[in-house]
């Protein structure tokens, strides 16, 4: 069982659930090493990885989108519930389906211009529209743009041959860690879909997690009895 007491219901439910806690732990195992060596590094040999903290800066950013959506699916995020508990459980789930909805007009919104922002820099086109996509047009070739000083750690020939036309690339390029931009948008609208089905079908009552304080001070007092 993981967090807030989400149950996957099929084996490729638990598979996907597992690969979501554990790309969840790398980072934080990464970013908490990364970190570590860096203070080592800095006051016992008067060294430092270069790199170190824009590594770190772009695995907290993953960690922070990727952890938006792993939210949505556990019910883990916070809000306000003084209104909804006092009404009838009809319109309880009218008013989360609403809720629901302009979330999922949100997050379609934000789908397209996680896209925009991406595209250019991997060398594709950016949609036409202002709000809603209405095609693709030309977009500068920012493919090129490089990070500070994050190396590339593996296949640098593809990645010039492919997205640089030949040219070298000196440093990891930009579009590689921005890549999680269009992702956990995807990964936020599919999350929403399922929670907003729940919420239809009955199954949950609310894209929130609810009283989360009270629960906490049950569990800490469960735990002083026990001791």
């Amino acid at each position: 069982m993981s967090a807030h007491g989400y149950r996957p219901r099929t084996a490729f439910a638990r598979f996907v659930n597992n690969a979501e806690e554990t790309f969840i732990a790398f980072l934080l195992g990464a970013m908490t090493l990364v970190t570590f060596m860096n203070v080592v590094l800095r006051y016992a040999f008067n060294s430092q990885l270069i790199w170190g903290l824009e590594v770190t800066l772009i695995l907290f950013a993953w960690l922070v989108l990727f952890g938006i959506a792993y939210g949505f699916k556990v019910t883990a995020h916070l809000g306000v519930d003084a209104v909804t508990n006092i009404v009838s459980p009809g319109l309880r789930r009218i008013m989360a389906l609403v809720a629901a909805g302009v979330c999922l007009a949100y997050a379609l919104l934000v789908a397209k211009g996680a896209w925009d922002y991406w595209a250019p820099f991997a060398g594709f086109d950016a949609t036409t529209g202002r709000w809603f996509p209405t095609g693709f047009a030309d977009s500068r070739d920012q493919a090129w743009y490089e990070t500070d000083q994050v190396p590339i750690p593996f296949a640098k020939a593809w990645l010039e041959a492919t997205f640089n036309l030949g040219e070298e690339y000196e440093q990891l390029p930009r579009f590689i860690p921005y890549i999680i931009l269009p992702i956990s948008a995807l990964l936020i609208l599919v999350r929403l879909v399922q929670a907003t089905v729940r919420i239809a079908t009955g199954r949950a009552d609310s894209l929130i997690v609810s009283h989360e304080a009270e629960d906490a001070v049950e569990d800490v007092a469960a735990r002083n009895r026990e001791d």
